[in-house]
């Protein structure tokens, strides 16, 4: 059964998957396991003991949906290679478990969503990738295959009947793929702190 957070106890669940060590983006590429292994690193200190840990369910392609073009999800999925790496644009490669990655990225959004609205914690992080903000609607790119924020974003909306959300979003480049799902939706508010001008070229104060 869910167990509810005390009042004024404040808990944190933090949501992981085996299957985000295990995407590849190429030799050398700066989007590595290493980032994820260097924040589980980190979390292994003594102070964050206190973080209730659970392992990320994988997302359906009806929740990717909410965000992105059913053809493009699956036709992403279906690209996923046997062996070696397919180039998605020059910058974003898929590798076999790139699938099971992206899947489990977004299942942890989902699940994090799931989990504080139901009141199990008062936050949630989600230590996955790939990462996500870069991916538009209708296209991967910038490192990133599903906007694994975007969609938590949108599930909230839709599913928990959640009004109004604020998707925050500090980085050095510019939060485009998040931008583009949201920029008509007057009740999402999305706040991007980036310098420009960076990749990929959008983000302008104008």
């Amino acid at each position: 059964g869910r167990v509810r957070h005390r009042p004024g106890i404040m808990t944190t669940l933090l949501f992981t998957h085996p299957s985000s060590l295990e995407h590849d983006a190429g030799q050398g590429h700066p989007e590595r396991p290493d980032r994820v292994r260097a924040v589980y690193a980190a979390l292994d200190a003594s102070q964050f003991d206190s973080l209730i840990r659970r392992e990320a369910p994988a997302a359906d392609v009806a929740q990717i949906a909410l965000v992105h073009d059913r053809l493009y999800a699956d036709t992403l999925l279906a690209a996923v290679p046997e062996a070696g790496h397919v180039q998605i644009d020059p910058d974003t490669a898929l590798s076999p478990a790139s699938g099971e990655a992206a899947l489990h990225a977004v299942g942890a959004m989902i699940a994090a969503v799931d989990a504080v609205v139901a009141g199990e914690a008062n936050t949630a992080f989600c230590a996955i990738r790939p990462p996500g903000h870069h991916a538009e609607p209708d296209r991967g790119m910038g490192f990133c295959l599903f906007n694994n924020v975007a969609i938590g974003a949108a599930y909230a909306r839709a599913h928990h009947g959640l009004g109004r959300v604020a998707v925050v979003d500090f980085d050095v480049h510019h939060g485009n793929g998040t931008q583009a799902a949201f920029e008509s939706e007057p009740e999402v508010l999305f706040a991007s702190s980036h310098e420009y001008p960076l990749y990929p070229g959008t983000g302008a104060a104008s």
